[in-house]
């Protein structure tokens, strides 16, 4: 009896230590690293993308990040940098609008390689400026009728100066007015002597 007993509480206490250390290691076992946070978001809709970071439980090392492009095409990006829990990397060039998957892979704290994905949609805002008007704009735009000119009047022609005695010299016309005025100074002188001489009244 006494040897039973004793097997019962050799048996209870083997049970009690046994869970004992499955409490204590079950949460480090089943507590894996995993990735806690990442910008871009998975899913995540965006304008512009300058760094990609992957915020992870615990420090990380070894990451290798792939980043493909609309239809599956490599996009350049530089080398991934492990900094404590967190992994990045940088575009090497303008991404296009499209859609973006990013892959990744590390090694955990505990050796155990982990990795995953996500995606994202690039899409830049529309552009403000205005459209600059091409040449077939330019050309079906109404032409705007040039402004009338009236033509400068003509110079109204100015009478010529009376010519003296239409072309005649000016000294001849005088003359022959000082010969009329002479000759009816002489007809009358001799019309006044005619009348004065004999027989006369």
């Amino acid at each position: 009896m006494a040897h039973l007993y004793t097997f019962i509480r050799r048996a209870v206490a083997a049970a009690a230590g046994a869970a004992l250390v499955l409490s204590l290691t079950a949460p480090a076992a089943l507590a894996h690293d995993r990735l806690k946070s990442s910008s871009p978001a998975d899913k995540a809709k965006i304008e512009r993308l300058e760094m990609i970071e992957l915020e992870f439980t615990s420090r990380m090392t070894m990451p290798i990040v792939v980043l493909e492009g609309p239809g599956g095409k490599p996009v350049p990006i530089s080398k991934p940098r492990a900094e404590g829990t967190t992994v990045s990397a940088r575009p090497e060039g303008e991404l296009a609008d499209g859609r973006y998957r990013i892959a990744w892979r590390v090694v955990s704290s505990d050796g155990h390689p982990i990795e995953g994905e996500l995606r994202f949609t690039l899409a830049a805002p529309p552009t403000t400026e205005s459209p600059t008007p091409s040449a077939s704009d330019v050309s079906a735009a109404p032409s705007q009728p040039a402004p009338s000119v009236d033509p400068p009047s003509p110079v109204e022609a100015q009478p010529a100066a009376a010519e003296d005695g239409a072309g005649v010299p000016g000294w001849l016309l005088i003359a022959a007015v000082v010969l009329l005025l002479a000759g009816a100074a002489v007809f009358l002188v001799g019309r006044r002597n005619r009348s004065s001489g004999p027989g006369g009244t």
